[in-house]
């Protein structure tokens, strides 16, 4: 496949492609679900993660037709604020409740550590037992906070090593895919004594990585480049790899594919080459989506606000649910709808409503855009 790597690569046309916002939104949503429901088929019904890797990439090699520094400048920007919002109520909030430095004799390390609530290169420090807000926020809360934050981490090592990754792309792209998945193999079958931080950091990028180059190759037109039939035939083996290795080392109940890093990057890569390899490419909705615009509108408008945020939505949403085992005898009367995780579900997409009009609009300002409360497409509908 030489020629082809040599060949002119095919640029996706400009504009916004509302099959991509589609895929964002529904990624999303399966993020929000399973972390409340902790169904382990999810994943595989629709492997959120490697989905948004997989757009953000794209997004990165569409960017990369500026000059590079002013590009991961840009996407740092827009990454940040939010981050430094989310830092400032959550390290206030743990800093209140007692958190401070370590009484191991190094409490300069924690200080230290504390740097990383502002570049996430690697994990962000929290509080691990705290009193929490009684009726509204058990003691775990502060890691729910900083939970999340392992995306916004790996995202920014594939922003800074992005202008690296496209180089490469162009002269061997197939090479440059599968190269994520080849590390996550070696990591897997090898023995390797690395630091928890730099462990972490490198387990991530093998194991999504290959699903933010495959979006770069989609704006590269790499895949474009490919006999069609090749990708049916190709990923399905893929998939059905990544589920033996899940298989094999125990996915199922509490043994999540999170657990399984090889499954994790062969089922996600599979499954994103098969969804880039149909992108019908829309750049405007179908007339049976057309009802939905509003709502996946503002969940792309507002994504790191949602991701950043739905962890502690859906605690405070448990643990308000759960108060209502004590008022008078809804215990005995309804207990049905209280074991029901429906409702809270519901309370959750509510409280996540309640941080996009308090929290969102810092993601205006990072992209230097007028703040808006509620950007769901409806005022630029109506002069339109």
């Amino acid at each position: 496949m030489r020629h082809q790597a040599e060949a002119a690569p095919a640029p996706r046309a400009p504009g916004r492609d509302r099959y991509f916002d589609l895929l964002r939104a529904l990624a999303l949503f399966r993020v929000v679900l399973y972390h409340l429901m902790g169904w382990a088929w999810l994943p595989l019904a629709f492997p959120s993660m490697g989905v948004m890797f997989a757009l953000a990439g794209n997004l990165m090699g569409r960017s990369l037709k500026r000059p590079a520094p002013q590009v991961i400048r840009s996407r740092m920007r827009r990454l940040l604020p939010p981050m430094w919002l989310l830092g400032a109520i959550g390290v206030t909030g743990m800093i209140a409740q007692g958190w401070g430095p370590d009484a191991d004799g190094h409490p300069g390390w924690w200080w230290t550590h504390l740097l990383f609530w502002i570049v996430p290169l690697s994990d962000p420090p929290f509080a691990a037992d705290l009193p929490g807000v009684h009726g509204f926020l058990d003691g775990s809360w502060a890691g729910n906070v900083a939970e999340p934050l392992w995306y916004l981490r790996a995202y920014l090592w594939y922003v800074l090593l992005s202008p690296l990754i496209l180089r490469y792309l162009r002269k061997v792209p197939w090479t440059t895919i599968l190269t994520p998945l080849v590390l996550s193999a070696v990591l897997t079958y090898g023995s390797f004594d690395l630091p928890e931080r730099i462990d972490s950091t490198i387990t991530d990028f093998s194991t999504f990585g290959a699903c933010w180059v495959l979006g770069m190759a989609h704006q590269e037109g790499v895949l474009s480049r490919v006999p069609r039939y090749i990708v049916p035939a190709v990923a399905p083996f893929i998939l059905g790899v990544g589920l033996w290795w899940a298989m094999r080392n125990g996915f199922g109940g509490e043994n999540e594919l999170d657990g399984i890093p090889l499954a994790q990057a062969l089922w996600s890569f599979g499954a994103v080459l098969l969804l880039l390899h149909f992108s019908p490419s829309w750049s405007q909705w179908p007339p049976k989506l057309r009802r939905w615009d509003r709502l996946i509108t503002l969940l792309n408008s507002r994504a790191v606000t949602v991701y950043l945020w739905h962890n502690v939505c859906i605690l405070a949403a448990a643990t308000m649910w759960d108060q209502l085992w004590g008022v008078g005898n809804l215990g005995e009367s309804v207990s049905w709808l209280l074991d029901s995780p429906w409702p809270v579900l519901a309370f959750t997409w509510a409280l996540i409503g309640l941080c996009v009009l308090s929290f969102g609009w810092i993601e205006d300002v990072a992209a230097k855009r007028s703040p808006r409360l509620w950007p769901d497409g409806r005022s630029a509908g109506a002069k339109r």
